[in-house]
């Protein structure tokens, strides 16, 4: 028998749950060939020694950003040093595509929210958008959602205001994502434009999303809970799978009632939504700063917003109402020391990871102020990183049944210039492996997997990934599991992982021993 690649004497966690057995992994042709005992004569091209280690299905970033960031790096080195060997792109209403001619300049704003370097794109919709990356060439493959922000911007501008022609223009823009391939949709509820869809143009595209049995991931809007009652009502009144992205309390007042809100998920799935979240391991988020100002500042776009606080009246009343606290309701109450510069392109001078407090004295501003002026100058492109969460309820979130696990961060260079990104983007998947199930024991190595392998392919829709099965792609990942941990810290982001040996894309090696080949095999997957 002879195959192109042997992994032999690993343990094998096939990604189903289920614990350890000892196989070795044949795989031919880009696919699972078969898993044997190590009893055949075997011979092949190339042979990986895997004694005292596991051998797992690639992992499945179930909420990533990469959408850009694999056009303009497709090495994806802080993903593929963990394991990582797909990219669920596409989330929190951010997308690539649709893009339309006449709102050119607000889908590249929208863009610029995701944090990376500026991108004009040559095509228009998820083909045009497969094809770029394929000709930029990516290490790992990308699995796409459509935003709901760029196909409201596609049908309606950056206005508050919708009609009805223009949700049904959206609901054609989704439709013709969805078959050409897009596995759902996602909205995000605390950006432009997304946060100005009511009830009824929600429905209205989730019922959509239903017909195509694709997923609904929701970034959502208000408090925690307030955001998983929205979410699981329109599966409810719409039969759409929901996905609650990045699940968190954000809220002090909120800090330690993890268990609370996964009762809310809980009382939707006994009554049939199909409603299930991610989680990523750590207790701080990032995002654009502009996510956080008040929603009347924000509403047109970054030029409109631009031209409002140029008005010294309207830049005094958007500083009180900001320095009122941040979020949909009753305000969250800053701590501008709990707030870190994590990318701002010398806007203002202001110093990356500092904190909001310092950089605003150094400059002579208050905070509010201070934040006003960033977004006035920067736009989305100034990103943040806000230390407002509770690790405690993060580890219940992690080790809730239906929870799965999800970086919310992008495929990126380890050369970042000085910037410090979350380190979400470095080191999440090790960090499961290394802190959460070796270290404390909250879960065992083969649920961890399942919740970065099979649960993630099963809830994204991907049929032919996420288990180590006869057939299936032969994306693998071979790790130390007494080694395996992220070495990324908030201060020090941009550094791999420990422990990571191997890692296969679609039968291609892309990690070897520890090294990163020049291999580009990923590539744009599809729903049908």
């Amino acid at each position: 028998m002879s195959v192109d690649l042997l992994i032999r004497g690993g343990m094998v966690y096939d990604g189903t749950g289920a614990g350890p057995v000892r196989r070795d992994v044949l795989v031919c042709d880009g696919r699972i060939d078969a898993l044997t005992t190590g009893d055949a004569d075997i011979e092949a091209r190339r042979v990986i020694d895997a004694t005292g280690l596991a051998v797992t299905p690639g992992f499945i970033d179930i909420h990533t950003h990469s959408d850009v960031s694999v056009l303009l790096d497709g090495r994806a080195q802080s993903k593929v040093h963990q394991g990582v060997t797909t990219e669920v792109v596409g989330n929190c209403g951010f997308s690539a595509f649709p893009v339309s001619a006449p709102s050119f300049s607000d889908h590249v704003d929208l863009l610029a929210g995701i944090g990376d370097d500026p991108v004009r794109p040559s095509w228009h919709d998820l083909a045009g958008y497969a094809d770029a990356v394929h000709d930029a060439g990516v290490a790992v493959n990308v699995a796409p959602l459509v935003g709901h922000g760029q196909l409201r911007i596609a049908a309606a501008g950056m206005s508050a205001q919708i009609t009805g022609d223009q949700v049904r223009k959206m609901r054609g823009l989704l439709e013709e994502s969805l078959e050409q391939g897009a596995f759902g949709m996602s909205t995000g509820l605390t950006y432009v434009p997304s946060s100005y869809a009511e009830t009824a143009e929600l429905e209205t595209l989730c019922s959509t999303l239903a017909g195509y049995g694709a997923l609904y991931a929701t970034h959502a809007r208000g408090d925690g809970f307030s955001g998983m009652r929205e979410a699981v009502a329109l599966g409810r009144a719409t039969g759409a799978r929901v996905q609650y992205s990045h699940i968190a309390l954000n809220e002090p007042n909120s800090w330690g009632r993890g268990s609370e809100l996964l009762a809310v998920l809980d009382d939707a799935r006994a009554d049939g939504v199909d409603a299930a979240c991610d989680v990523y391991p750590y207790d701080a988020s990032a995002s654009a700063l502009t996510q956080y100002l008040p929603a009347w500042v924000q509403e047109g776009g970054v030029s409109a917003l631009r031209e409002r606080l140029g008005d010294a009246s309207t830049m005094q009343r958007a500083e009180a109402d900001l320095a009122a606290g941040w979020g949909d309701g009753a305000r969250i109450p800053w701590f501008w020391d709990r707030v870190v510069l994590a990318r701002t392109d010398a806007v203002l001078d202001a110093p990356e990871g500092a904190t909001i407090e310092a950089a605003a004295a150094g400059a002579g501003m208050s905070p509010a102020r201070y934040v006003l002026e960033l977004c006035r100058e920067g736009g989305n492109r100034v990103q943040v990183v806000l230390f407002y969460r509770a690790e405690a309820d993060m580890r219940t979130f992690l080790r809730y049944a239906h929870c799965t696990l999800g970086s919310d961060g992008s495929a990126i260079p380890y050369e970042q210039h000085g910037r410090r990104p979350h380190p979400r983007a470095f080191g999440a998947h090790a960090r499961v492996l290394g802190r959460y199930v070796r270290g404390l024991g909250d879960l065992d190595l083969g649920g961890a997997v399942h919740k970065m392998t099979g649960a993630v392919a099963d809830r994204v829709g991907l049929r032919d990934r996420g288990r180590l099965l006869l057939g299936l792609a032969a994306d693998i990942t071979v790790f130390d599991p007494l080694t395996v941990a992220d070495q990324a810290t908030f201060l020090d982001p941009c550094r791999p992982p420990v422990g990571v040996h191997h890692v296969i894309v679609d039968g291609v090696p892309v990690i070897d021993a520890g090294c990163q080949t020049p291999a580009r095999p990923g590539r744009v997957l599809r729903s049908r």
